[in-house]
């Protein structure tokens, strides 16, 4: 670098540096003062790129010596700190992160990923718990309620809760709301009529998609839930003994369900082109059958409010209990259901089994009355004669 030259004005100098965005060379001035003891000097500006002069630098030296001005090294500490700030901000996009680092194995991620990204995300990415207000979870209460069933509006509130609670109990942040879930009836059930039943079987026996029309099958023959089917691998199924394994079932406890004889017969039916009894493109674990499935009960003739998968699980455990040949505890364990409370939404099944038991009793206590007082009046009359 050159050496420095003096300009007219007092502490303000220049050197001459290669011209930026140009031909040539241009003077860069410098503001020399000292502030608290200490000497600095300071690159106040370019003489083509920034129009700076002497006189400007010397009005920017008087700023920087009066503190109307920061001097480059406080004013990059200072972006330095409002950047790492920046990035520590406990924003829900950020909670969200660590929540999932904490958790790697978390049970239905990807689920809880796409509610983040369509619906938490879009509203409250940026925003820290303490920045949302009441005011804000109603009015993202209502703006879900618009677009979702019940149950999911209840599903993404309940994941935002998670992710504020996670950050406060980790001390990551604070939060003066509370997140309150909307109350959805969780005892929704689905039967299928004799008829229904006749067209689906015929439905699925005629469909094209034989890989979606065999899963739902598999849940209808074994009320088996949606994942744990796509998880079903060959070395799940005891043939000898007629038992399938479940993996990670939602109870958290690992269990067995008996296979009943469609399903064996189905299951042995089918070709082992994979682990998976079920797979997907390249052998890989299957994740989505929800539209296949759609369609094939559309075609059926299904109400629209019919849900492909859980209502096949619903209909097996529908028509178990109407039988009146299942007991609910026995029910409970083929639905691998972690307590009786969740089985108990069949009792009104069972009911109405003993309902048209006792009719029976009554009915066959009425023709019993009627044949005798039918025997009563052909006794007067036969004395007439």
């Amino acid at each position: 670098m050159a050496a420095r030259q003096k300009t007219g004005h007092i502490g303000v100098y220049w050197y001459e540096q290669p011209r930026i965005g140009g031909p040539g060379v241009e003077k860069v001035f410098y503001a020399v003062f000292k502030l608290n003891g200490k000497v600095f000097e300071e690159p106040v500006g370019r003489q083509y790129r920034d129009g700076m002069t002497a006189a400007k630098a010397a009005r920017v030296r008087a700023s920087l010596i009066e503190g109307r001005r920061e001097i480059a090294k406080d004013r990059r500490e200072r972006e330095k700190a409002e950047k790492d700030a920046e990035s520590n901000r406990p924003t829900i996009s950020r909670l969200w992160a660590l929540y999932k680092e904490a958790r790697p194995s978390i049970k239905g991620i990807v689920t809880d990923e796409n509610r983040f990204k369509l619906h938490i995300g879009p509203t409250f990415a940026d925003k820290t718990p303490l920045e949302i207000d009441p005011l804000s979870i109603d009015r993202f209460r209502v703006k879900l309620g618009k677009q979702l069933t019940p149950k999911t509006t209840a599903n993404v509130l309940e994941l935002l809760r998670r992710i504020i609670n996670f950050g406060v109990n980790r001390g990551l942040c604070e939060s003066k709301i509370k997140v309150r879930l909307p109350k959805v009836n969780n005892l929704q059930t689905e039967d299928l009529s004799p008829d229904q039943l006749t067209r689906l079987l015929g439905v699925l026996d005629a469909a094209e998609n034989q890989p979606v029309a065999r899963i739902m099958r598999m849940a209808l023959f074994t009320g088996m839930r949606r994942g744990e089917i796509l998880k079903l691998r060959w070395e799940d199924l005891d043939f000898e003994r007629g038992f399938i394994g479940i993996r990670e079932p939602k109870g958290g406890q690992s269990a067995k369900i008996p296979m009943s004889p469609q399903a064996k017969d189905m299951l042995l039916s089918l070709p082992r082109e994979s682990n998976f009894v079920f797979p997907g493109r390249d052998g890989k674990q299957r994740v989505e059958v929800r539209r296949a499935a759609r369609k094939l009960c559309e075609t059926a003739g299904l109400s629209n409010d019919f849900r492909p998968m859980h209502g096949l699980r619903h209909a097996y455990a529908s028509m178990l209990a109407s039988s009146g040949q299942v007991d609910l505890y026995t029910l409970q364990r083929l639905l691998t259901h972690k307590s009786a409370g969740m089985t108990a939404r069949y009792a009104h099944l069972r009911d109405e089994v003993l309902q048209r038991g006792a009719n029976v009793a009554g009915q066959i206590m009425e023709d019993a009355q009627t044949v005798q007082g039918q025997k009563v009046v052909n006794m007067e009359d036969f004395r007439k004669d």
